[in-house]
């Protein structure tokens, strides 16, 4: 019987894991985990599949729309998480006495989106948040941006800039226009303003009822970045003058700014700009994305605020919270973009142990382990007793610098892969020969 072959692919929106991208993707999360931990966050887990009506009208209509819904076997309407914040609320509400607040906590994991897939946007795509939840003081606001600079500048991934503003400032000047009854629109109009630009957000502010003056109001805000964060700052707040919430936006962008430089020690890698919005729906305070400079068309690399209401529809304690996401993909996009995917070194020293029909296999998996026990080494031993030609192909191709052979007299033959030089030793100096030979390691 002929056997059906099944082509192999992947879902529209969805990517496999090449091995680069997998070992810079392990050192990015390092990197996050050890930055966290620093700040004194605590890990969790939240699953990846909610009850549907945890999810809904969290986040806005359009994330809802991109919702993955279903039905599981037990009858029950259920979704994919669209974003890590969502479920922190309910996993707060829900252990909330089980907690001590203000509640630091870090995520780490797999979302799923219905967005239309392009470039650095997938529709199943990994992030890590870590969150503040209990406080609203600007001191943890700041903590957050502290983190984000930290951990995106520990990365080396290249230069970044964190894009800043406040939904107070948003919302003082909508109440000057007298929009106060449509900020959900407005706002998730504005936001697509490097997307779809002026004039096609100008339509859909005009769909929501917005005046042609008003709109003209609301694109001269958001497009009044100046020269210096100082001199937008003054700006905005000549708009916003008179309203007690535009005046307090205005402040506290300030505020975040010096307290994130004095953390740092230097001035912080920030730039108040009006144009970030942030589409979801559940924010109240600071909002905030951060953009790769070389890239900045890739989209945000991170992003977040202040969500202080967002925890009140699963309890009645008022839990207000503060976070970041960011988006481990879309950096992993953006440096396979500039070519820079592949380029991290390793941090440990590949040995491949070779193997052929005569060799004692104990004594090899014996010497394997002493010499990952012995420092920095990864070892591999060859699987199988195939031509010495063909495994030192393999160490070669995957990058080792040591290649080592058991000879017949029992004494194991080291080449170092990097000079081209050979030496030997027996197994129990091996360990000590092959610290030497990489430079004290």
């Amino acid at each position: 019987m002929k056997r059906t072959v099944i082509t192999p692919r992947t879902l529209r929106g969805f990517a496999d894991v090449m091995p680069s991208a997998g070992r810079r993707r392990r050192q990015l999360l390092e990197v996050l985990e050890e930055v966290y931990t620093s700040f004194g966050f605590e890990p969790i887990q939240t699953p990846a599949v909610e009850y549907a009506e945890i999810l809904k009208g969290k986040g806005g209509t359009e994330s809802d729309k991109q919702m993955f819904e279903f039905e599981d076997k037990g009858g029950r309407r259920v979704a994919l998480r669209f974003d890590l914040t969502v479920p922190l609320a309910r996993f707060v509400a829900q252990h909330e006495s089980e907690l001590t607040f203000p509640f630091r906590a870090y995520n780490i994991g797999y979302v799923w989106r219905g967005d239309r897939p392009q470039r650095g946007r997938y529709r199943e795509f990994l992030q890590s948040d870590a969150d503040i939840i209990g406080v609203s003081g600007i001191t943890a606001d700041a903590e957050i941006l502290t983190i984000i600079a930290t951990a995106l500048g520990r990365m080396d991934i290249g230069p970044f800039t964190i894009r800043l503003n406040n939904r107070k400032i948003l919302n003082g000047v909508l109440t000057r226009l007298e929009l106060q009854d449509r900020v959900p629109p407005v706002l998730r109009a504005l936001d697509k303003v490097d997307k779809i630009g002026p004039a096609a957000v100008a339509d859909e502010l005009a769909g929501a009822g917005v005046t042609a003056a008003a709109a003209q109001d609301l694109l001269a805000l958001i497009g009044s970045v100046q020269a210096s964060n100082e001199a937008t700052l003054s700006h905005v707040g000549a708009s916003v003058k008179g309203s007690a919430e535009g005046e307090t936006g205005v402040a506290e962008v300030r505020e975040v700014i010096e307290l994130v430089s004095a953390a740092l020690g230097a001035p912080a890698p920030i730039r108040f700009d009006p144009s970030i919005v942030r589409g979801l729906d559940y924010y109240t305070g600071m909002v905030f994305e951060a953009v790769h400079d070389e890239a900045p068309g890739a989209g945000s690399i991170s992003g977040g605020g202040r969500y202080d209401d967002l925890a009140s529809v699963y309890t009645t304690s008022r839990l207000p919270g503060v976070g970041v996401s960011i988006g481990v993909s879309r950096i992993l996009s953006v440096l396979d973009g500039l070519g820079r995917l592949s380029d991290l070194p390793r941090d440990r020293t590949l040995v491949v142990l070779t193997q052929d029909l005569g060799s004692d296999r104990p004594e090899l998996m014996r010497l394997a382990a002493a010499i990952r026990g012995a420092g920095p080494f990864d070892v591999e031993l060859y699987p199988a007793a195939v031509k010495h030609a063909t495994q030192m192909k393999y160490g070669d191709a995957r990058g080792a610098r040591f290649l080592l052979t058991l000879d017949a007299d029992g004494t194991m033959s080291v080449k170092d892969m990097e000079s081209g030089e050979r030496a030997s030793a027996a197994p129990a100096g091996v360990p000590a020969l092959l610290s030497k030979l990489a430079g004290g390691a």
